[in-house]
Parts: structure tokens; C-alpha cells; sequence
């Protein structure tokens, strides 16, 4: 990985190149941010650039035999660690071929999507205290190249306690030439202690000319499309990627958020269980996305109120929609409107029983859509 191969994130990359080049490189760094945003993929660019053998004041050579093993994620020298199903594998070797495979497919890889490939039963994998041993005893060796030793902690912040508490001593004071790279979604989640030791790179959000150039490489040649992505991707690639699935949808979502707002304003209550029942055929993917569908219009509709249109970011249809629509929405419901459809999305993740859960949202709909 190259890092003008990972999208945006311009700040934080030449901050690394700074270090390589100065030789000031923090021995334990934190990237915190979603995995949509890239924490991963800069990692490997950061890596790559410190192993390549002809690096440039801007990228590493890519060419170059450390260059080729660490994009085919085989250096000897750079180890990974990511969370695992206890039942399964109680550390992250036996399973290092599919979650390589899965990096190398997707190196914007989230924890649903790893535990989607891992179990089939979907249970939250950890990162235990048996993986911390293997990593001190990985470092403890010499490289095999004789430069750096590079450990990457993949999702961190699902260390348990007993692992975390393993590695202090190691990252507080490592052997020479060993560096710590742990990526982070949930600061929270982290031991004050392990944060204490590691040196803080927020990955921030991506900005919306990296990501609408992202899309536009994906072959999308439309405006009003590339604009509805970027705006309800919160510059998150793997949510932009999701909608990019998606977008033969975006025509049905429409037609079916028109629809329920109709009946509900209506207060027709038979349409209204019929448009549950329709709801409840579709499988969860299709339901997930009418639900993101659903904030993503309410909060258009808040910009349009209340920034004279300017902040509008929608197609053509959804403008010529809002015209009518947007003044249902106000201070009076649009958190009401926001909590029902968030907690909506949650439960279908959790397998909620989509008929009630739909039935659900039809009469909270026609009560919010009365406040305005």
C-alpha cells in the first residue's frame, strides 16, 4: 500500500513522511478513527514507506522487495493482530489466511465485516490474553531483515483487560527497533494506561472532495448521485461503498419514504399496515439502507428549513420532493424523527421481528409528522 494510494487523509500522511524522514518516529502510535476513514490502509502505507528501500520525499517506491511483501501483507518483520472468536481461535494466527484474504479484498474492512467472514454464528471476538503472549514473544526475537519490527493491532479497543495489561511493559519500553501500531475506533474502550504510552494520530472523516473523487474512480458519472452519496457517507468509504451498491435502490427508498409519510399524514390506518407488511418482505440489507434513506431525508429537510436551501445536498427528485416536504419537519420532531429511525436501524441489526418494528414507525411517523 502506497500512500497515494489511500484516499485523502493528506495532513496525517505527511506528517508520517515528516517522521520517517527525521527519524522521529513514536515507537507506539494510536490511529483513532472508523476503519472507513482509513485507519488501516494509512498504517500500511506508513510501514511500507519506513521498510522501502527506495523511498521518495512523497511515497514509498512500491517496486522494491519490502515494498512487494508488505503490500502482500507477507514481511516477515510486520506482524498482525486482530480480534478473534475465543471458541474458534484464541489467538490470531490460525486465522491470519481469511482475514488476509479479507484485508487484500477490502482494506477498508470493519469489525461487522470481519466477524460476517469469520462466524457464522456472528459473535463478538475479543483479543485475549494468550494473543498478547504471542505478540511479546514475536518481538522478543530478532527481525528477520534486520531492520524495524512492526506490530499492527487491528480494532484495538477489543483488547480484554488481561491483554492489555500483558502488553504495558513491552510497548512503555520496547526492545530497539520495535514499533506498536494500534488502529482504534473507540478511544473509550482503551485502558487509560495503554493510551498513556501511545501517541495520539486522529484519522478524521473524509472530506468531500476525497470522497466524491473516490466514487467518480468507481465509475459514477453523475452529479446528483455522487452528491447523495457523499452526503449521507459521513466520509466513510464503506458507507459510501454500501450506498454505491445500493444505488439501484435510491429510486425504491424514495418511493417508499414518499409513501410513508403520505399514509401517515393521512393517518390511514390500513395503508399504513400495509406498508409495514411490504417493508417486512425485504430482506435486512435492503431494510437497512431504507432506514439510512430515512435520516438522510430528515436531515435534508433541516438544512433546507433552516440554511434557505443553501446546505441542500440532494438530487433532483429529492429536491422536488423537500419543496412540499421539508416544512414537516422542525424543531417540534426532527430529534424524534432521528432517534426512531437510528434505534430502527440498531434493532434490524439485531434481527428484530420486522413486521412489528415497521408497524412500529408508522404510528410514531403519523404522530411526529402532526408536531410540525
Amino acid at each position: 500500500m502506497q500512500f497515494k494510494n489511500v484516499i485523502g487523509l493528506e495532513s496525517q500522511k505527511q506528517q508520517l513522511i515528516k517522521d520517517v524522514q527525521n527519524d522521529r518516529i513514536s515507537h507506539a502510535q494510536l490511529f483513532l478513527g472508523k476503519m472507513g476513514f482509513g485507519s488501516l490502509p494509512l498504517a500500511l502505507a506508513f510501514v511500507q514507506y519506513l521498510f522501502c528501500k527506495a523511498r521518495t520525499t512523497e511515497d514509498s517506491c512500491g517496486t522494491c522487495s519490502s515494498c512487494n511483501k508488505i503490500r502482500d501483507l507477507q514481511h516477515p518483520d510486520v506482524h498482525f493482530t486482530f480480534p478473534t472468536v475465543q471458541s474458534l481461535s484464541n489467538t490470531s494466527d490460525p486465522q491470519f489466511p481469511l482475514w488476509k484474504e479479507q484485508i487484500l479484498q477490502k482494506p477498508y474492512l470493519t469489525l461487522n465485516n470481519w466477524i460476517e467472514a469469520s462466524d457464522e454464528k456472528g459473535r463478538n471476538p475479543i483479543i485475549s490474553k494468550f494473543q498478547s503472549q504471542e505478540i511479546i514473544k514475536k518481538l522478543s526475537l530478532k527481525s528477520y531483515e534486520g531492520g524495524y519490527k512492526v506490530s499492527i493491532i487491528w480494532m484495538a479497543d477489543t483488547m480484554n483487560d488481561a491483554c492489555a495489561n500483558k502488553l504495558l511493559k513491552i510497548i512503555e519500553e520496547p526492545p530497539a527497533k520495535t514499533l506498536f501500531i494500534l488502529l482504534v475506533e473507540n478511544q473509550a474502550s482503551m485502558m487509560p494506561t495503554i493510551l498513556s504510552r501511545t501517541q495520539l494520530l486522529k484519522i478524521h472523516p473524509l472530506t468531500d472532495d476525497s470522497l466524491s473523487a473516490y466514487i467518480k474512480n468507481q465509475g459514477v458519472q453523475s452529479t446528483d448521485v455522487i452528491q447523495s452519496i457523499v452526503s449521507r457517507a459521513n466520509g466513510d468509504v464503506n458507507q459510501a461503498n454500501e450506498m454505491l451498491r445500493a444505488a439501484g435502490e435510491n429510486n425504491e427508498n424514495r418511493e417508499d419514504f414518499i409513501q410513508l409519510m403520505r399514509v401517515c399524514y393521512k393517518k390511514d390506518v390500513i395503508p399504513m399496515l400495509d406498508w409495514a407488511a411490504h417493508m417486512s418482505e425485504k430482506g435486512r440489507e435492503q431494510q437497512k439502507h431504507f432506514l439510512e434513506y430515512g435520516l438522510y431525508m430528515v436531515r435534508q429537510s433541516i438544512m433546507k428549513n433552516y440554511t434557505d436551501n443553501q446546505l441542500v445536498r440532494a438530487s433532483a427528485e429529492e429536491k422536488a420532493f423537500l419543496e412540499k416536504f421539508a416544512r414537516f419537519i422542525s424543531g417540534n420532531n426532527v430529534l424524534s424523527f432521528m432517534k426512531l429511525f437510528d434505534d430502527a436501524h440498531y434493532s434490524v441489526l439485531r434481527n428484530a421481528h420486522s413486521k412489528l418494528l415497521f408497524t412500529n414507525i408508522t404510528f410514531e411517523v403519523m404522530r411526529y409528522i402532526h408536531r410540525a
